[in-house]
């Protein structure tokens, strides 16, 4: 099953086109998509004059090319959309030492150990609840606990999704293979209700369907921006509970890199104030420095920083053993 898990890497290479150099510039590899990074770049390149060439794919994909092109990348900078891509380029000794003033003053679920690569931005996970079904005197107090039979038939997940996935992987690590499959088993039993993805659940709950659901922080604002009433609200696991993992989209400069300084300036500006202010305020992503403020959806950065469990983020990089896990569960 190992093939299907990334597009054939000729494939790959065929897509993604490359870019044009000129002299002061830098090669980006990003897997966070154009829409969503471009007005940033935009910005970097306006106060810093370096021209930023980038390369979009997906973020498994790209983390694949560069373990294939290894030393002969022409990539400068990887930003990958989750901690697991970002673990498995770090560990194939693809990514320079970091200066230690770009991550020195980061929380700790912000950065990684080896400090060779830094979170830009950051999301939650957590539980979603009918505001009108789930009084909160029911709320469970940890992941483990929303197997219990009150919660039977109420419950929706999302399987398939790469955050949901994400998750699973933290849950291995922290609790081991077999808590984790006894997890999903568990779920199965209690009837949880399988969706597409994390907006789907909100949907589910507002139509009545579920009455719990298990998603990430940024989705509820983008309901209740259109809707005031929309009758879904969120909240956190207890303080620890892997339940909260902060996963994190993050960057670091390739080894191989001959323009360091330029990738090294470009990272700073992603954990400048001004940066931080717009993934926060934008794309609704907690942001990795406490000079920004971010309580859109009534999580503040501060309460998610508070519950988030303390986990190696590097470690989350076995993606295939979670998919693995998930096949045993009979989930995908």
């Amino acid at each position: 099953m190992r093939k299907n898990l990334f597009a054939p890497l000729a494939l790959v290479t065929s897509l993604l086109v490359a870019p044009v150099v000129s002299a002061a510039s830098l090669t980006l590899y990003s897997g966070r998509g154009e829409s969503m990074v471009e007005p940033i770049l935009k910005e970097f390149e306006k106060e810093t004059g370096i021209e930023v060439n980038v390369r979009y794919g997906a973020t498994a994909q790209l983390a694949v090319l560069l373990q294939e092109e290894g030393k002969r990348s022409p990539a400068d900078v990887f930003w990958g959309q989750d901690a697991g891509a970002m673990g498995a380029v770090s560990q194939a000794g693809l990514l320079a030492k970091l200066p230690s003033n770009i991550y020195d003053k980061l929380p700790g679920i912000y950065k990684s150990v080896t400090g060779n690569w830094i979170a830009t931005s950051g999301r939650a996970r957590l539980f979603v609840y009918s505001s009108e079904r789930a009084p909160s005197a029911e709320h469970p107090k940890s992941i483990f606990d929303i197997t219990d039979s009150r919660f039977k038939g109420r419950v929706g997940w999302a399987p398939t999704n790469g955050s949901f996935q994400s998750f699973i992987t933290a849950m291995r690590v922290e609790h081991g293979e077999e808590r984790t499959l006894e997890w999903l088993n568990a779920m199965k039993a209690n009837g949880a209700k399988t969706y597409r993805n994390n907006g789907t659940q909100l949907e589910g709950i507002a139509d009545g369907e579920i009455d719990y659901g298990l998603v990430n922080n940024y989705y509820l604002p983008r309901f209740t921006k259109v809707d005031a009433k929309f009758p879904v609200k969120q909240d956190f696991f207890k303080e620890g509970d892997i339940g909260n993992l902060m996963n994190v989209a993050g960057a670091g400069v390739l080894k191989s890199s001959k323009n360091q300084k330029n990738a090294v300036e470009l990272l700073r500006f992603l954990t400048s104030k001004h940066a931080q202010e717009y993934f926060a305020l934008e794309v609704n992503e907690y942001p990795v420095i406490p000079e920004v403020s971010h309580s859109s959806d009534g999580t503040s950065y501060e309460k998610a920083l508070k519950a988030s469990p303390s986990i190696d983020l590097d470690k989350l990089n076995d993606l295939e053993g979670t998919l693995a896990l998930l096949r045993r569960a009979g989930l995908i």
